[in-house]
This record gives C-alpha cells, sequence and structure tokens, in this order.
C-alpha cells in the first residue's frame, strides 16, 4: 500500500497517567519529561502528525497538565488536536478518548501510549494494513527472547516457563473503531476495570486480535532510568543549531588623521566618514551577529538619524548584538573580519584588534580572526575612497537543536 492510499485512522494518544514509578520531577509526569531537548510526548505527537495515514489526533491528559501539554506542543509540529480528559485508570482513560475520536466520524482508531516515543512511521503503517486487509484488532508485539521463571511468593523459582508463542504486547494497538469502542463500554457496564491493555478487552469480548510485528525501539519509558536512557539515545542524534550570519559594511575615506578599526585607532592621512565612530569593521560584524537570529540589522536598533549616536564607539552596537545573542540562547564560537583597503596597513596593529573583538564578544582570542587585503587598485576601495569589510558570525543555538527525524 503506497503512502497515498494509506488507511486513514483517527489517533488517540493516552497520557493521563501519573508515572509513579519514574519518580518526582519539577517536570511533571514522565510524558513531560525531557529527552533529547524536548518533552517525551512531543516526540510522541510528533511521530502521528506527520504519519500520513493520521486521521484525527486525540491526547488524552490529566486535568492538572493542560499547561504542561501546551508546552510540549510549541515543541512538536502544529496540528489541530483534541483534548480530553482522563479517569482514574487507563480503561476510562482510552474510553474517554474513543467517544472523542467518534464523534469526529472516524471509522478506525490507533490507541498509542504517550511514553512511547520510538514508534515509527513503517511500525504505524503495518499496523493499518493489516486493517485493510481485513483485521478488526491488530496488536504489535516483539517475540519474548528473554528465559522466563515462575517464582512462588517467597520469590523461589517453581519452573521455566517456555517461551514459545510468547510475546511483549507494544502500543499503537489499532482497531475498527466501532467494535472497540462498543467492548470498551460494554467492560465498563460490567464493572471491570482490571484490562491492562485494549487488546486484551477486544479478546474478553471475543474479537480475533491479529499480530503484527513490532519494533525492538518501542520501548514504554517507566523507570526513571528509562527515561535518562532515552535522553543519551536522543542526544546522539540531535543536528546542533549552528547558525552563520553574515555582514558588509563600506565607509567613506574623507580628510583627518586615522581611521578606527575593531575599535583600535590607526594613524592615517585619512578617516572614515559616519555617524558613529565608522569602525566600518565593528559594523559589518554587528550586522552578522543580528542576521543569526533574524535581530534585523545595525540600523534597525542604531539609526543613523539618531542625534545621540552621533561619534559614539561602535563597541556599543557590537556588544548590544552579542547581548541579543544571548538572550534567545546562542553561544558566539566565531567572529571573522576581512577588511578591503589600500592603506593604512592592518598587519600591525591585527593582534590588538584581535583581542578588543575576544573582550567585546566574551570569547577566546583563537575564535576572532582579522584579515586584510587590498583591491589591487580597483573600485573605489582602490582609488583609495573608502574602506569595506565583510564580516563572518557562527552562533551555536543549544536551545534550538533539532532530531534528525524531524
Amino acid at each position: 500500500m503506497q503512502p497515498e492510499e494509506q488507511l486513514s485512522c483517527g489517533i488517540v494518544i493516552v497520557a493521563a497517567g501519573r508515572g509513579e514509578r519514574a519518580g518526582q520531577s519539577a517536570e511533571g509526569p514522565k510524558q513531560y519529561r525531557t529527552i533529547g531537548d524536548r518533552p517525551v510526548i512531543a516526540h510522541t505527537l510528533d511521530t502521528f502528525a506527520t504519519w500520513p495515514g493520521a486521521g484525527q489526533i486525540v491526547v488524552v491528559i490529566h486535568p492538572d497538565d493542560e499547561d504542561l501539554l501546551a508546552a510540549a506542543r510549541r515543541r512538536s509540529p502544529a496540528r489541530e488536536l483534541i483534548v480530553v480528559h482522563g479517569g482514574a485508570t487507563r480503561q476510562q482513560s482510552v474510553l474517554a478518548g474513543l467517544e472523542a475520536v467518534a464523534a469526529t466520524g472516524s471509522r478506525h482508531v490507533m490507541i498509542h501510549d504517550a511514553v512511547r516515543p520510538f514508534a515509527d512511521h513503517a511500525l504505524l503503517s503495518r499496523c493499518a494494513n493489516a486493517l485493510a486487509e481485513g483485521a478488526r484488532a491488530v496488536l504489535p508485539a516483539i517475540a519474548v527472547s528473554d528465559t522466563l521463571k515462575r517464582v512462588d511468593a517467597a520469590g523461589t523459582v517453581t519452573e521455566t516457563v517456555s517461551r514459545n508463542h510468547l510475546h511483549a504486547a507494544q502500543t499503537p494497538q489499532t482497531f475498527d473503531l466501532k467494535i472497540i469502542l462498543d467492548a470498551h463500554r460494554a467492560a465498563a457496564s460490567s464493572g471491570r476495570t482490571d484490562f491492562t491493555d485494549d487488546a486484551s478487552i477486544a479478546e474478553w469480548a471475543g474479537i480475533p486480535v491479529k499480530l503484527v510485528e513490532g519494533t525492538v525501539d518501542n520501548v514504554k519509558l517507566t523507570l526513571k532510568r528509562d527515561i535518562a536512557m532515552a535522553d543519551e539515545k536522543l542526544k546522539r542524534y540531535l543536528i546542533p543549531d549552528v547558525r552563520t550570519g553574515n555582514g558588509y559594511d563600506v565607509h567613506q575615506l574623507v580628510e583627518g588623521d586615522g581611521v578606527t578599526l575593531c575599535g583600535v585607532l590607526i594613524p592615517h592621512t585619512k578617516k572614515l566618514s559616519g555617524h558613529s565612530d565608522a569602525d566600518v569593521a565593528l559594523h559589518a560584524l554587528t550586522d552578522a551577529l543580528l542576521a543569526t537570529c533574524g535581530a534585523g540589522d545595525i540600523g534597525d536598533h542604531f539609526p543613523p538619524s539618531d542625534p545621540q549616536w552621533k561619534g559614539a564607539a561602535s563597541s556599543i552596537f557590537l556588544e548590544h548584538a552579542a547581548n541579543i545573542v544571548r538572550q534567545r540562547g546562542g553561544t558566539i564560537t566565531n567572529a571573522d573580519i576581512s577588511l578591503i583597503a589600500e592603506a593604512p596597513k592592518v598587519g600591525p596593529h591585527r593582534q590588538a584588534m584581535r583581542e578588543n573583538l575576544a573582550a567585546m564578544l566574551g570569547i577566546d582570542l583563537d575564535r576572532c580572526s582579522v584579515k586584510a587585503t587590498t583591491n589591487e587598485r580597483l573600485g573605489f576601495v582602490g582609488r583609495d575612497e573608502g574602506i569595506a569589510a565583510i564580516a563572518t558570525a557562527t552562533v551555536v543555538y543549544t536551545s534550538g537543536a533539532r532530531d534528525v527525524a524531524e
């Protein structure tokens, strides 16, 4: 079955549990704990929101978790969700979710644990395809590979249990919606509240359950250690949010006694014309930094029409841009400036320029580069009418790291 022919399924994400076995955390229940720089449930929602067969997504949460879910949704693809409150048991929560999906007109449904963030599209499609081929209830599962022991109340092994035909159940468990909704309603009416998954309710109602191959990565995060291991796993696959900004500036040379470049006053027979000290190098680097976070350019922050900047040191502009970058979660990792001028000679002042940049940006000296070249007597630079600067800034925004799978 091709993606465009994919059977459409409503989705119920079960996220109302308290997760006591995972321990207490300021982040809240385990479905809201951070793994790979985002809440667990955000990863889970991503999988379903980007799957071609996904219909309406219903998330079942605890009434106390509205704000936690809202925060998690800001870290997952924009998509409309239906949010309903769950009950005291998983079974009650799933029933609430099924009722909400039924109201949307869906004919099929997937029920998935929010704390299984590693389900993939191939698994979802296997489940949906089994329905399309005639199954009414589908269970993804993995054959048990460990040796199983039965013990008595005292903890003594009484026998080794054959693992033949034994499988560990996973989610998403996938159903004809009317059939599983009727089975859930019947279980609730009978007073049964001890079912641990939806396939067992289907079995109780006499519905044949078709097994499909699960995936070993589709683990349920239950203990604190599970969450820590999931975080470690995801961090190995994060693409760091490294951004590069470019800046260009040029100022005219007029009669004077020196030019200021990278905060260093170099004696010369001319000076740079500008509203501030006309430090073309720092102006270009300021624009480069602002570019890494879409914060406009130097003129937006320091308009040349504003008299307060007349004669101002351009270090003010650069330090302001660096602060904006840091406020937005950025770490400046490199600054590179190329000066284009026939004169004065930059080489004797290069070290002082680099030291100034390091101090202004708060980074190591070896992360600051200043280079100079002539324009081979061509153009306005070659005629000694002005000096140009090209700057490049590299910034890592840790708060914006992306998952490889996104």
